[in-house]
């Protein structure tokens, strides 16, 4: 009797360690847009974990966040961004539609597929999602930043590095749970 005890009390232990992990992970890495995240992930050959980890560090899944910047929505994305991403999908831009899933979470999809046609590495596509396509090319091209201009060896922006750290350890838990 003494040895049916402990089993039970090892099997409920570990059914609350369980129920636990998933409810600090529903809570700090939530699974929201799961099935518009993998479609403009497949349209724009995008890595759906990446998509989700960067909505997850830019506003939490908020679809009204809004930066001191002016960016807008789930990918916070700048409406003049928006513009120029609607002009090279060939779509009318209606500004109001930034605040909605769909076209936010579609529009931030495509301009992390230029960035990766730009930069063909993630840390770098992370880095300029972040602090803009420019400013990593300036690092680059400094050998404070980076020895071999193909890599950065240091961020000038610690906001950048902080966001770049944050989206690793987002990427972490949500490769698991977008295979």
């Amino acid at each position: 009797m003494k040895y049916f005890f402990s089993i039970l009390s090892l099997a409920i232990v570990a059914i609350l360690l369980a129920f636990t992990i998933n409810c600090f992970n529903g809570y700090f890495y939530p699974i929201k847009y799961k099935e518009i995240i993998i479609e403009s992930g497949n349209e724009f050959s995008v890595d759906s974990a990446l998509i989700a980890s960067i909505a997850n560090a830019e506003s939490g899944y908020r679809t009204n966040a809004l930066s001191q910047k002016g960016a807008v929505g789930i990918m916070q994305i700048l409406p003049s961004t928006a513009e120029w991403i609607a002009e090279k999908l060939n779509e009318d831009f209606e500004i109001e539609k930034l605040s909605e899933p769909q076209c936010n979470i579609r529009y931030g999809s495509y301009y992390l597929s230029y960035l990766f046609d730009m930069f063909n590495d993630r840390d770098l596509v992370i880095c300029a999602y972040n602090a803009g396509q420019n400013n990593v090319k300036s690092w680059l091209a400094n050998k404070e930043y980076s020895q071999d201009k193909i890599k950065l060896d240091k961020i000038p922006f610690p906001e950048t590095e902080k966001y770049l750290n944050k989206v690793l350890k987002n990427l972490r838990h949500y490769e698991k749970r977008y295979k």
